[in-house]
């Protein structure tokens, strides 16, 4: 069994409240008041090769399913999908603007700065070419709202900092609801080990978790030598994408 509290403000997934679902490349499942695992990404961050390999998977995915597409089937592809952009998007190609100090500074102060009033942030990590973050967009402010205010704002303080035009970000986020305190736990590190995994020097490390999660022990695996993981019900800590 799990052995910690829920930590603050976090909601999962209530299968006891309605569900709406949109698609696009990907499906993005809403509910109010829940909890969202979201990367976003720059618009150069995957090269053509690899947005081809994306579209030829789809392609495959839609062939083999016709249509009606279940939930099951579409959570199945945007695994998938996601688990292979992701690994991806830590090959660090593209521009990679946030790999600087005071540009990624732009994008955590964006982050942080409706907390509390519009969402409720509990952790992030700004990779050179992506975000991730874990979100819980309060009642009347809708998610795609939230990351469109956010983005449109970086990518105007980015293009002025730096002296370019154009578009900054890919339009669609990758997100996931995230489902209950196991599933939020392997987000949690997810998140903390991302720049490792990139190779990323941990003094240029730009990750952000809340305070009142760490006092309620919700913390980096990486910030806590000494204290021992939570006992869950499965032996290792799948990646957040695996789990349904």
């Amino acid at each position: 069994m799990f052995n910690l509290p829920l930590p603050p403000s976090f909601h999962g997934l209530d299968e006891h409240l309605p569900l709406t679902v949109y698609y696009r490349h990907l499906p993005h499942w809403r509910q109010a008041g829940a909890t969202y695992f979201v990367t976003f990404r720059m618009i150069d961050s995957l090269p053509n090769e690899q947005l081809r390999q994306l579209q030829f998977l789809r392609n495959e995915w839609k062939r083999k399913h016709p249509p009606p597409w279940s939930k099951v089937d579409w959570d199945r592809y945007a695994r998938e999908a996601t688990r292979l952009a992701e690994d991806w998007l830590d090959q660090g190609h593209g521009a990679c603007y946030f790999a600087q100090e005071e540009i990624a500074k732009i994008l955590t102060d964006a982050l942080l700065f409706f907390q509390g009033k519009r969402y409720f942030v509990s952790c992030f990590t700004v990779m050179p070419n992506h975000c991730h973050v874990v979100i819980r967009p309060f009642s009347q402010f809708s998610l795609e709202k939230i990351l469109q205010i956010c983005k449109g704002y970086v990518a105007y303080k980015v293009n002025r900092a730096i002296g370019r035009s154009g578009t900054l970000w890919q339009q669609e986020s990758f997100d996931r609801i995230v489902r209950d305190e196991e599933h939020l736990y392997r987000v949690l590190q997810y998140i903390g080990r991302n720049p490792a995994k990139a190779k990323i020097p941990r003094e240029r490390w730009v990750r952000w978790l809340h305070p009142e999660w760490i006092q309620a022990g919700w913390c980096f695996e990486d910030d806590t030598p000494n204290r021992q993981a939570p006992q869950t019900s499965k032996m290792s800590i799948a990646p957040p994408w695996l789990v349904l």
